[in-house]
């Protein structure tokens, strides 16, 4: 396993992390997960992201459980800010909230200190010289070593670069964007401003939730009546213009990657992993055997001219759905925002 530096925090991680997103919610049985992360540490995948919200919390423990013993191997990196619960006041970035959130953190990952506390979401709500204060504060205090952001837009990643350096604060030195042949849209603006400030990226949906696993070749093989598929329809249903055309293109990718002589899957994590920003593919398996099938490719590379029909297929810098960009702007959700 290849290994890179995380922007310039100087730590050091494997170019595929794992992600524990599914733990607990995708498979429930807690002993299988804990399997699962031992195989990617003997792989030599010490990076493990996970969040609060993963059903709860649940995910951050089976990952404190997993890491009894070994934490000192392992990259540890979780997010908070999206809501965990009905009250208003349990989520966002304020400080009053992120305090909470990571003592709750910590204590059910059974550690002292993460090495990279996320915000989860942009919060339009707290001012970032707030939450830059208070991120700044956990990292004085030895239970965060660097500090950085999930899925934010290069505006507001400019805007936490200059409010950290005009206040003093510790600047977010990682993002962790969704990123794959279906969503390209990171590439526009995102990825060149990441560069630009020296951060570290970690990619996530890398296989965009299950559309370049392989498995679709089809919309029969799209079932939208339960799971993820059902909760988030309006990324899968066919009959939607936009994943009529993820669909469509889908099949053109899988046919280039049969050309190739490579699984889709594969050549999905090669294609993500080839962006000069990206230092880490974040791998999000449900099982072992979907983990043993991603590990199988990780030495898969491509050449230019492989890159090159990818783009042609999917130009750079392009969502198919919209939705795949999982933020909106609030002056885009919010009519009132956008009226006298």
């Amino acid at each position: 396993m290849q290994r890179r530096f995380l922007g310039g925090t100087g730590i050091s991680v494997p170019e595929y992390g794992l992600g524990a997103m599914m733990f607990g919610t995708g498979n429930t049985d807690p002993d299988d997960c804990v399997r699962i992360v031992h195989r990617a540490l003997d792989a030599g995948i010490d990076l493990i992201d996970t969040a609060d919200i993963y059903e709860r919390g649940v995910s951050e423990e089976i990952v404190g459980r997993a890491l009894k013993g070994r934490r000192d191997e392992v990259v540890l990196t979780t997010k908070a800010g999206m809501p965990m619960s009905e009250h208003a006041n349990e989520r966002g970035s304020s400080r009053r909230w992120l305090t909470r959130a990571l003592d709750d953190s910590l204590r059910r990952l059974g550690t002292d200190h993460v090495d990279v506390y996320q915000l989860h979401r942009p919060d339009p709500h707290t001012d970032i010289d707030e939450t830059l204060a208070t991120l700044t504060d956990f990292v004085r205090a030895g239970k965060v070593r660097a500090v950085g952001t999930s899925t934010f837009p290069a505006e507001l990643q400019v805007e936490a670069q200059w409010t950290a350096e005009r206040r003093g604060h510790v600047r977010p030195r990682t993002e962790q964007p969704p990123y794959s042949m279906l969503a390209r849209g990171a590439e526009a603006a995102l990825l060149p401003t990441a560069q630009r400030y020296g951060m570290g990226v970690l990619v996530w949906g890398p296989l965009s939730a299950g559309w370049l696993s392989g498995r679709i070749r089809s919309a029969d093989d799209i079932d939208l009546s339960a799971g993820r598929t059902a909760i988030e329809r309006q990324k899968f249903d066919v009959r939607l213009p936009a994943n009529a055309r993820k669909l469509e293109t889908v099949l053109a990718l899988a046919q280039l990657a049969d050309e190739a002589g490579l699984e889709l899957r594969h050549m999905a994590l090669a294609f993500v992993r080839a962006h000069p920003a990206v230092t880490s593919v974040l791998l999000g398996p449900r099982t072992m055997e979907h983990l043993e099938s991603l590990l199988t490719g990780a030495e898969v590379t491509l050449d230019d001219a492989l890159l090159d029909r990818i783009d042609a297929i999917v130009p750079p810098g392009t969502d198919l759905n919209p939705q795949d960009g999982y933020y909106q702007p609030p002056a885009l959700v919010d009519p009132a925002l956008r009226r006298r």
